[in-house]
């Protein structure tokens, strides 16, 4: 009796594997047939009629992260860039925040270390 259940085991068990095989060769072809699929003409045209008005907002978008990015030169202040960072919602603008606010955090560690450390700046500078 044992003999016939491992019998018995062993074609379900080589049976599932052949329906995983199956199953794995149709997902690979739908796949297959989906990479190569043409694009349809009247999708191409929409993007060709987006494409100014993308055109147009990227140019925007680029004007007003120059803008900001100026007036985050201005900003000495690194609570009031976190109040920034906190409002902005778009990601380049967070990013560029976040930027800002590292270079300012780089500025006052430098300077501490400055200001404790007046002799080992006077022997780094030339002079």
């Amino acid at each position: 009796e044992a003999t016939v259940d491992l019998a018995e085991r062993r074609r379900i068990r080589s049976a599932i594997r052949e329906l995983q095989r199956q199953e794995l060769k149709r997902d690979e072809e739908a796949l297959a047939s989906k990479r190569f699929r043409t694009e349809r003409g009247s999708h191409r045209q929409d993007d060709k009629e987006n494409w100014p008005r993308s055109r147009q907002l990227e140019e925007e978008q680029q004007t007003a992260l120059a803008a900001l990015s100026q007036q985050l030169e201005a900003i000495t202040d690194v609570e009031e860039l976190t109040k920034l960072l906190r409002a902005a919602g778009e990601y380049e603008e967070r990013k560029l925040i976040r930027a800002a606010i590292r270079k300012l955090r780089a500025e006052e560690i430098e300077g501490e270390a400055l200001f404790l450390c007046p002799r080992a700046a006077t022997l780094e500078s030339p002079g």
